[in-house]
């Protein structure tokens, strides 16, 4: 038996973010339920539109009733959905999550999570340590049963804006179960609400990464950070404000032997600011794409993003400049890998293009002015061609330059 697509607290956080939104919001999901249950098909093969956007049966009725309703006060509208729960599907805990809601959810937090963090709504994310989906408690005969094991080698994968810690399994492959069955490693995956600010990201995981350290079953040998998109810049983050904890009697930021950032756009993502970067990431699940329709917000995840903040920026600059520069972590090896589409980064297009999200040059932390250079070591950075952003998380070049790093 699988998870059910939709919950009741799905519907119910839907409706919190505001009774004047709960119509489109309702449509909103309906049309990503919708794509979920149809088969997918070609746009203008079949002269057909994308898919059908509306449910049938007893779902469209919930989401008929929802629309229907948008005149009451939220919470006769919560009373509804408490009285329509028992048509709505309870989440089996001992059963793994859906990935296709994983990557709504994921979506939606990506674009509005920090408003939903900030109204305590159902649907916000709360950080934690994942493994197969399933949440890992900081204790330690739990770690060691729920990961069948552990060796002193750990590494922490963080993966990026609007995307969550099932996708780094792509193409039938996942950087992390490969590094395990090769080198010895044992793969923890990070799961938070990417449209929190990256600095606030940051100051949690510190605090949740001392907890991972100190429950760790073995004494920690080697730690490993291993960040794609944005997961670089919260790798970043929590490392800084991890060291300024240091006082406070965190242990975890000196253990960190490495820290490898794929994609990440270290100054900042430029197709970003046209929404390019959204539809691109949104992309990465067809049934997120009705999505694109909140495509003109902008969470304090994205704004940091598409500037490369890693700290928080000066009150009420709400994203739009850049926060001071902060340099690698000296006690760790430092690695970037950029991505560039074409079969050279030589042209000055391909440069700027890089991936398709994140410029080469952002990618590898160069500048135009030295001094905001963060100064990767020549060989512990390196460009791969005819490569995407999202196929950093499949290319086998890039997996043979972990696997030569990290070894």
């Amino acid at each position: 038996m699988t998870q059910p697509l939709l919950q009741a607290a799905d519907l119910r956080g839907a409706t919190h973010l505001g009774t004047d939104a709960v119509a489109g919001l309702a449509s909103l999901v309906e049309a990503m339920h919708a794509r979920i249950d149809t088969l997918p098909r070609i746009p203008g093969l079949d002269g057909t539109a994308m898919a059908d956007e509306r449910t049938c049966g007893d779902t469209g009725l919930v989401y008929t009733t929802v629309r229907g309703v948008t005149h009451l006060a939220e919470g006769t509208v919560d009373a509804l959905l408490g009285w329509l729960a028992p048509a709505l599907a309870a989440a089996d805990p001992h059963q793994p999550p859906r990935p296709e809601r994983e990557a709504i959810l994921a979506a939606l937090n990506g674009v509005l999570g920090d408003h939903l963090a900030t109204t305590d709504n159902p649907l916000a994310i709360t950080m934690q340590f994942r493994h197969s989906g399933r949440p890992l408690p900081l204790e330690r005969h739990a770690l060691r049963s729920l990961l069948g094991g552990t060796t002193p080698k750990l590494m922490v994968l963080l993966h990026g804006l609007c995307m969550n810690d099932l996708q780094w399994h792509r193409a039938r492959h996942d950087h992390g179960e490969a590094l395990a069955r090769e080198l010895g490693y044992t793969p923890v995956y990070l799961h938070y609400n990417s449209g929190l600010s990256v600095s606030t990201n940051g100051r949690i995981l510190a605090q949740l990464m001392e907890g991972l350290y100190s429950a760790w079953p073995v004494p920690v040998e080697r730690l490993v950070m291993l960040g794609h998109n944005m997961g670089g810049l919260v790798a970043r983050s929590a490392l800084h404000h991890g060291a300024q904890m240091q006082r406070g009697g965190l242990r975890w930021p000196g253990r960190v032997s490495d820290l490898v950032c794929l994609g990440t756009p270290h100054q900042g993502a430029p197709l970003e600011r046209a929404g390019h970067g959204l539809d691109l990431l949104l992309g990465t699940a067809p049934y997120a794409a009705p999505l694109a329709r909140l495509g003109k917000l902008r969470s304090a995840g994205i704004n940091d993003l598409r500037l490369g903040n890693i700290l928080k920026g000066p009150a009420g600059d709400a994203g739009t400049h850049r926060a001071d520069r902060v340099n690698l972590p000296d006690s760790a090896h430092c690695f970037a890998i950029a991505a560039c589409l074409g079969p050279s980064s030589a042209s000055m297009k391909a440069r700027l293009l890089g991936d398709g999200l994140v410029p080469v040059a952002s990618a590898l932390g160069q500048h135009d002015d030295p001094e905001l250079s963060l100064g990767f070591a020549p060989q512990r950075q390196a460009v791969v061609h005819g490569t995407g952003h999202l196929d950093l998380l499949t290319s086998t070049e890039v997996h043979g330059l972990l696997r030569q790093w990290l070894s």
